[in-house]
């Protein structure tokens, strides 16, 4: 089918509720997408941060079809040796969280929230979160998300959240009260607008948890697995959560997502408190599996400091000739460009022109491409990038 099919055929069978840019996409590998007419795209933004390895990067493919001829799903009440062989991985590279799998990052962030309030004493239910937080879009994690916009239609939202400034202790320090139960947070915002807070700040939202009993839920659906240059984003501030949600870049494309906790809070969630059909099915935990294999095999942590470090120093040269670049900012390989005005007709321009990446917060863009991008990959973005400025600047 052509686009302009397809365009029609969402028109009359799927709920308009996206945005769509007039694209069909019908092939991926690496950081490469081909449309269904076989122009060639340039991806520096995957899925949104989900084909961290890139797309259908061999290793996890391989693993999918020996999967898919042995057992794609059975239920919970059974044992799976992929999900152990998964929660293993994850126990180990975080040094000892346990993990519930269900489908994606929101689905993780309710399970976090139901952890919580399950593991507190009664009276203690409240959770402060962040300004610019995102954790999703089901209830309990919109409600969680401190960005009115995403409330807006749907209230009355659900209670028991409260919000303070990003980065700001202090704020957070006067928000807790006798009801609180516990502090949720991205290590680095990512929708938000990569915002990455201080070494000092993590900290001391830990040292508070501990002192306040309270618990440290780290949402590091973005920037688990790899791209910050640490399998999870909290590591780089020597600090452990006692929960900890993950998706996105997990599944390599396929999805799954875990609620990770310490044991002494895992227990909390006994039988009956929490469950999930699809989670943790053979298939979505096969492709994990893979994602840590290929992580190791090919050096990927260490890979995107170097990468990301280079793309940085780069966007830092434009910024020096094109003024509407008014800082960047990275974390490995989430790097974030504010600008002077709005953003969106630059990514429209870079489109057009065969390069993909984000606006966020209206004058902020995303570049967040795959670990597995080459040093040749970030120079072509580059310089496709650079003709899209002198077009619209």
């Amino acid at each position: 089918m052509k686009t302009k099919a397809i365009i029609k055929q969402f028109e009359k069978s799927v709920i308009p509720n996206y945005v769509r840019y007039p694209i069909a996409f019908a092939k991926g590998k690496g950081s490469y997408l081909w449309d269904v007419e076989g122009k060639k795209y340039l991806d520096m933004f995957p899925g949104w941060a989900v084909s961290g390895l890139g797309h259908c990067h061999p290793h996890v493919v391989k693993a999918i079809k020996k999967q898919s001829g042995e057992l794609l799903h059975m239920f919970n009440l059974f044992y799976m040796q992929p999900q152990g062989e998964l929660a293993d991985w994850i126990f180990k590279k975080s040094k000892g969280l346990q993990s519930f799998f269900c489908n994606s990052g929101a689905e993780a962030n309710e399970g976090a929230i139901k952890l919580a309030r399950l593991h507190s004493p009664k009276g203690k239910s409240e959770i402060i979160t962040m300004k610019n937080s995102f954790h999703g879009r089901t209830y309990a994690a919109v409600s969680a998300t401190a960005q009115p916009k995403y409330h807006e239609g749907i209230k009355p939202i659900v209670g028991g959240f409260k919000y303070v400034e990003f980065n700001n202790i202090n704020a957070l320090k006067k928000a807790i009260t006798k009801k609180t139960c516990a502090i949720m947070l991205e290590p680095i915002q990512g929708e938000g607008g990569v915002n990455i807070p201080d070494k000092s700040y993590m900290k001391a939202v830990r040292k508070l948890c501990d002192d306040k009993g309270l618990l440290l839920i780290l949402d590091e659906v973005q920037t688990g697995m790899g791209r910050t240059g640490k399998y999870f984003a909290h590591q780089l501030f020597g600090i452990k959560p006692d929960i900890m949600t993950l998706a996105k870049s997990l599944g390599g494309g396929v999805a799954i997502g875990a609620t990770c906790a310490i044991p002494e809070v895992a227990k909390s969630m006994k039988p009956g408190t929490h469950a999930s059909t699809f989670g943790g099915n053979s298939l979505a935990c096969a492709a994990g599996i893979a994602v840590f294999e290929t992580i190791e095999k090919e050096k990927l942590l260490s890979a995107s400091v170097k990468k990301g470090s280079y793309l940085t120093k780069k966007l830092n040269e434009l910024k020096k000739k094109y003024p509407v670049i008014k800082s960047v900012r990275n974390c490995g390989l989430m790097i974030g460009i504010d600008l002077t005005k709005s953003g969106q007709p630059l990514v429209n321009i870079c489109l057009a022109d065969g390069l993909i990446i984000n606006c966020t917060h209206d004058t902020i863009l995303r570049w967040i491409p795959a670990m597995t991008v080459t040093t040749q990959e970030i120079d072509k973005g580059l310089k496709l990038f650079e003709g899209a400025l002198k077009k619209w600047h």
